[in-house]
């Protein structure tokens, strides 16, 4: 283990306010009484930030924030205890809305496309990235309208120059522009991934042909595909690892991506080796579907979930 904790640092350039809520039923033009609310700040790296600073690992967020939505987000962190640096933006930080149909299991979402950053917002928040040689620097979520797409490969450049490990969970022409660029850990989703090699991936061997053929072309050090429920592959120079995910009761999949993103930079960070990283990860991920809000998880529930999938896959190499 490191004798200096390390520190991850997020960035996310398009955070949200995140509300949550459950009906028995969601029909058109009713009025829709619901239950189980919950108000979470939200957005890729703040969750990432969120779940490390739970499970005891040492954070900062990073994130663009403006009118009254950023100063809740804002205060929502503070009440979490998560270190925070708020880069301020002119414009309204979006609320994102998941309801929970009861009778049907199913989960609705309504993400907005967020605000539009100007020139002089989207290079303060670049300019905000620590220049210290911290130990994992993570970019994840959206983009906001008006900041160019090849801002992650500039942040990843950044990142390398500085010593920095650069983690990036993105996707559409933000995440093509950055292959190349110094990335230490890529995490698609396996929709994410089809769409990037344009094309369907039914079966884990074409899954795990392309995430490897990433690697090897230099797009990042690492690819970790996120499977859902049927787990995550981990491609790197030694070759690609497949672990299936723990069995989990299905609440909500807001965040889990997010947890599990957290879990395994956190281990990362650690000096754990890929593979135990790769559990951490999973483990993370199935208690935040476990539960309901954005990637709420426990660090005791956690370390339970990986100590019974390390049991387990020792038992099965016995």
């Amino acid at each position: 283990m490191p004798l200096t904790p390390p520190r991850i640092v997020t960035w996310t350039l398009n955070p949200a306010v995140d509300f949550v809520s459950t009906a028995p039923v969601i029909a058109a033009t009713h009025k829709i009484r619901t239950h189980d609310e919950h108000v979470d700040p939200g957005g890729g790296g703040v969750n990432v930030a969120r779940v490390v600073h739970a499970l005891g690992g040492e954070t900062l967020a990073i994130f663009t924030a403006g009118d009254v939505t950023g100063r809740f987000l804002d205060e929502l962190l503070e009440e979490a205890g998560v270190p925070r640096h708020r880069v301020p933006i002119a414009g309204r930080t979006r609320v994102s809305f998941t309801f929970r149909e009861e009778t049907s299991g199913r989960e609705y979402r309504f993400v907005p496309e967020g605000p539009t950053l100007s020139d002089a917002e989207w290079h303060a928040a670049l300019a905000a990235l620590p220049a210290a040689s911290e130990h994992y620097v993570v970019a994840s979520g959206s983009l906001p309208r008006a900041v160019p797409v090849g801002i992650y490969a500039e942040a990843a450049r950044l990142a390398a120059a500085r010593g920095q490990a650069f983690v990036l969970d993105t996707s559409g022409e933000a995440l093509r522009a950055a292959l190349g660029h110094g990335i230490t850990l890529l995490k698609p989703s396996l929709r994410e991934l089809e769409t990037l090699v344009g094309r369907t991936l039914p079966d884990p061997a074409a899954q795990e042909k392309e995430a490897l053929a990433l690697v090897r072309n230099g797009a990042a050090r690492m690819v970790v595909v996120t499977l859902g429920d049927a787990g995550a592959i981990l491609a790197s120079e030694a070759g690609v690892l497949r672990r299936q995910a723990p069995p989990a009761e299905v609440h909500s999949a807001v965040g889990a991506g997010d947890a599990f993103l957290a879990a395994m930079v956190l281990a990362l960070a650690r000096g754990a080796a890929p593979e135990d990283a790769l559990d951490w990860g999973l483990a993370a991920g199935a208690v935040a579907i476990a539960g309901i809000g954005t990637a709420r998880v426990t660090r005791s529930a956690v370390e339970r979930r990986y100590a019974a999938l390390r049991t387990k896959s020792a038992a099965g190499s016995a």
